[in-house]
């Protein structure tokens, strides 16, 4: 009974830093991955976590034990927000493309987020989620989380580097990774419907009898789609460096708030 009562807390804290993670990292958190899958991947995950890292550990029992629930739900959900964040750069790619396509106003409804995601947007994330299965990306995912505890134990000092200003700081630069990652996984697209509207305009200046509307909104359609099914056997290599990007950042995080292992 004693060992029970020294190893379940133990055991409680890394279930809720391991379960916010699956709440919140990509393809775990989907809508439709089921709640009782979520909750028995985090036991059992708990489970090998605690066999390896947490036997030996002890933990204060006291009210301070709240405040390290709060510290260990808040390191899962930052780990697994990182990654969904830059995994996100793949719908606002979808977006860029699909306002100067003129598809922004046909959005769809996304059963994997539960909002209204772009045709374009949906179309380059169910790639994305392929090839991150075939590369194993999902391993990576458990590995970070487990390794977690090598990089930020339970003794860890979360809460000062909350205070610090260095976890902000770090979650700033991520998001403007993925809107740099978006740029450059929507730029060929972009930059050929952007020639597209120059050589319309310049058609609308030369021959005023053309009717550009009429003939703008087909063309650059056409135009939009050939260029991304030439761009489809490129996919393999832009979303091999945006997972590499994912668990870089996963990497970087663990290094903010705890330090790498000797």
């Amino acid at each position: 009974m004693e060992t029970l009562l020294q190893s379940f807390p133990v055991a409680l804290l890394m279930f809720c830093r391991i379960a916010s993670f699956f709440v919140t990292a990509p393809v775990f958190s989907a809508r439709n991955v089921p709640a009782s899958f979520k909750v028995g991947i985090s036991a059992f995950v708990t489970l090998t976590v605690y066999m390896t890292f947490g036997i030996h550990q002890t933990v204060p029992t006291d009210l301070s034990y709240i405040l390290l629930i709060i510290r260990e739900v808040l390191i899962g959900l930052l780990l697994g927000f990182t990654a969904y964040l830059l995994m996100t750069a793949v719908q606002t790619a979808g977006t860029f493309i699909d306002l100067q396509i003129g598809f922004g106003m046909a959005n769809v409804y996304d059963p994997m987020t539960g909002a209204s995601a772009p045709l374009t947007g949906n179309l380059k994330y169910a790639f994305a989620i392929l090839l991150f299965f075939t590369m194993n990306g999902h391993h990576y995912l458990l590995d970070g989380i487990v390794y977690s505890y090598r990089w930020i134990p339970l003794s860890n000092a979360f809460y000062i580097r909350l205070a610090d200003g260095s976890i902000a700081e770090f979650l700033v630069k991520a998001v403007g990774e993925s809107f740099m990652l978006a740029f450059q996984m929507a730029a060929p697209i972009v930059v050929a419907l952007f020639l597209t509207d120059v050589g319309l305009g310049f058609l609308a200046k030369t021959a005023p009898q053309f009717n550009v509307f009429a003939v703008g909104m087909p063309l650059k359609v056409l135009v939009g789609l050939a260029i991304l099914l030439l761009l489809v056997p490129s996919f393999g290599f832009v979303f091999g460096q945006l997972f590499e990007a994912i668990f870089k950042s996963m990497e970087k995080l663990l290094g903010t708030i705890g330090q790498r292992p000797g």
